[in-house]
Parts: C-alpha cells; structure tokens; sequence
C-alpha cells in the first residue's frame, strides 16, 4: 500500500508538472501575442485553455483518490495539500492569459499607438515568476519561493506605474483611450497572473517548510517552530 501511496504522489507531481508547464507556455504567448499584435498567437492561448481545464480537474481527483487511499502524515499531507492550491492558482493563470489574448485582439482592430508604459518589460517580469515559482516546486526549495514574494513587489510597482501613466494619457489623448485601456486592463492581468505565481511560491514555503508565509508572516519563525521533517527523496515522486 504504502509502495503505491508512493507511486501515487510522483504521479501527481508529474501531472501538476505538466499543467505548470502548460501554463507558463499560455503566458508566454500572451505576452509574445501583445508584443507583436499577433492573433495566431492568441487563438493558441484560447485553445489551449481546454487542455489546462482537463489537467485541473484531472489533478484535483488524483489529489483526492490519494487522500482517501491513505491517511498521510506530515510533509506528505502537505504535498498534496499545496498541489491542490498550487493547480486552482495555475488554472487561473491561464484564465489571465485567456484575458491577455482577447485583449490584444480588441487591440489590433485599431490602429497602432505609441503609449507610456512597457507592457513587454511587465510582462517578461511576470513569466520569470511564474518560471521561478515552477522552479521551487521543482527543486522542493522554499528558497527559491522566497525569491518570488520578492518579485512581486516589483510587479506591483510596474503595474502601479503604467496605471498612472494610462490614466493621464485617456486623459490627454481622447483618441487613443481604447488602446490605453486595453493595456491597462493587460497590465491589470499581469499583476494578477503575479499575484498567483506568489500563490504558487507560498505553497512551496509551506510544502518544504510547513511554514504559512501569507499576509507578510516571517517563514523562518515559523520554521523554527515547525516540527523537523526531511523531504521524500526524488524516488519516492516528491
């Protein structure tokens, strides 16, 4: 039983895996989509949007055949508990990326406009947050979780930035307001596919540490505290 409660957690590893991956890749074409004003690019996104909506589901009931197949302890409960939160965060990236795409393609219906604000440098910023929080997971490194709560200050400021920017050019500027929205509501998804990349970050923390790191709580406190558990091994599928 216990050799197939095993078998059991890599599998879902590899499923969450999979759907990160997924993820990661619509965000990329969002923004590449934006980039160039590119509508294949977002037709790929909305297509791919299915294929994310099969793997949530698909990784919510291995999460919940595990749970009942065994009553796990500790760092394994954990696991499987953060995969659970991790996969609704990942599935609504994909839901802003969704947004992203639909948005530049209400944007290539109008004409071309030179705007203050580098959507393409908020956006870079944000793929390498939702890479790097893939990464934590990965890599079972509360580290590299940490990293990403850092970044995500930097988004909030872009963000913060190009909405003022936005603003003051609808303000000065009666005919370009369309195109200045659409890119305020981009930036808006970005910062939103940031705030679930830190999601995702957090629950890495918690896995690996046992530690909650929501609303600014101090990680190494609570590892302190926090009962010495050592992680499965990479043979074990966590």
């Amino acid at each position: 039983m216990r050799t197939r409660f095993q078998q059991g957690l890599d599998d879902l590893r590899q499923k969450l895996l999979r759907m990160g991956g997924l993820a990661e890749q619509a965000v990329d074409r969002a923004r590449q989509a934006y980039i160039d004003r590119d509508l294949a690019r977002c037709q790929m996104v909305l297509e791919g949007e299915s294929l994310i909506n099969t793997a949530e589901r698909e990784i919510d009931e291995a999460a919940f055949d595990l749970l009942a197949m065994q009553q796990p302890m500790a760092v394994d409960l954990r696991f499987i508990l953060a995969v659970t939160k991790i996969n609704s965060d990942l599935e609504r990236v994909g839901d802003q990326a969704v947004n992203i795409a639909e948005r530049v393609m209400d944007m290539v219906e109008l004409p071309a406009a030179d705007l203050p604000v580098d959507i393409a440098r908020m956006g870079a910023a944000v793929s390498a947050m939702v890479r790097r929080a893939l990464e934590a997971f990965i890599e079972g490194k509360a580290e590299l979780g940490q990293a990403v709560l850092e970044m995500d200050n930097v988004v909030d400021r872009m963000k913060d930035d190009a909405f003022i920017q936005l603003v003051k050019t609808m303000n000065q500027r009666p005919d370009v307001v369309r195109q200045a929205l659409d890119a305020l509501l981009v930036a808006r998804n970005l910062e939103r596919v940031a705030d679930h990349a830190t999601n995702i970050a957090e629950d890495v923390i918690f896995w690996v540490q046992g530690a909650d790191v929501r609303h600014n709580v101090n990680a190494e406190e609570q590892s302190e505290h926090a009962p010495t558990q050592e992680l499965p091994t990479r043979a074990s599928g966590v």
